[in-house]
């Protein structure tokens, strides 16, 4: 193991406890009243929006995967990936915080257009860093692994825990994955950005909210994908297949 990955190694061991320790009270009093309220939502309600996100992600995992640029990557080392993977965060960024703001802006309908094309960013994102770190996304198994990766940043504590041992131990899961739970997929989502979501909605308000949360979101993104795609490859997990 060469110094910088000695390095990396410890900065995985800071970011596996800020994982899976508990999230603030007031995160853990919002997922409680959140959880209340999908209770109260009509199951087949629950069902229409479980298939639209599906197909949205679907969809975005498909058109993602034709326009990534499958980079011939193999001279580079961890570090350069690294700084890679940190240029194209800080261009998707500014994308994304200028998408916010502009929604943000518009008011309600162009708040609502917001979601479809923020998780279009973030799903492209995940496609970029895959490529980054070497790994094939036309195999389906790695379209699998991005969508955990997605759900490890934007999940609730119990779920981010859970699916940071499918992460951690991907070598051995990975052959009994068949597709996600997209009814607790979507619910996730929704549950972890509802908040600050809805606040961008308000008028006069919305392009400043918009823009943080939006500059945030992809943040916490980077930050994930970075340490999940370092985690397998210094587990010794998939070689890079360029």
């Amino acid at each position: 193991m060469t110094k910088y990955e000695q390095k990396v190694y410890a900065e995985i061991q800071v970011w596996r406890e800020k994982i899976l320790k508990q999230s603030s009270l007031f995160n853990r009093m919002s997922k409680n009243v959140q959880t209340k309220i999908n209770r109260k939502i009509p199951e087949r309600v629950h069902k229409v929006i479980t298939e639209s996100i599906k197909n949205m992600v679907k969809a975005t995992l498909f058109g993602s995967n034709l326009t990534t640029k499958k980079a011939q990557l193999t001279s580079m080392n961890l570090h350069d990936r690294d700084e890679l993977l940190q240029k194209k965060l800080t261009a998707y960024r500014k994308t994304a915080v200028v998408e916010g703001a502009g929604t943000g802006a518009g008011g309600i309908f162009l708040g609502i257009a917001d979601f479809p094309l923020l998780l279009s960013i973030k799903m492209k994102f995940l496609f970029e860093a895959a490529a980054v770190y070497g790994f094939d996304t036309r195999e389906y198994e790695e379209r699998l692994f991005i969508l955990h990766v997605f759900q490890l940043a934007f999940s609730s504590d119990e779920k981010r825990k859970e699916t940071f041992y499918i992460i951690e131990n991907w070598e051995e899961h990975k052959k009994t994955l068949v597709d996600m739970d997209w009814q607790v997929f979507q619910q996730e989502y929704r549950d972890y950005i509802d908040l600050i979501k809805m606040l961008q909605l308000v008028p006069g308000l919305g392009a400043i909210i918009g823009a943080y949360a939006n500059y945030n979101l992809l943040d916490q993104l980077g930050e994930t994908a970075m340490n999940a795609y370092r985690l397998r490859l210094l587990h010794g997990g998939d070689s890079p297949h360029q």
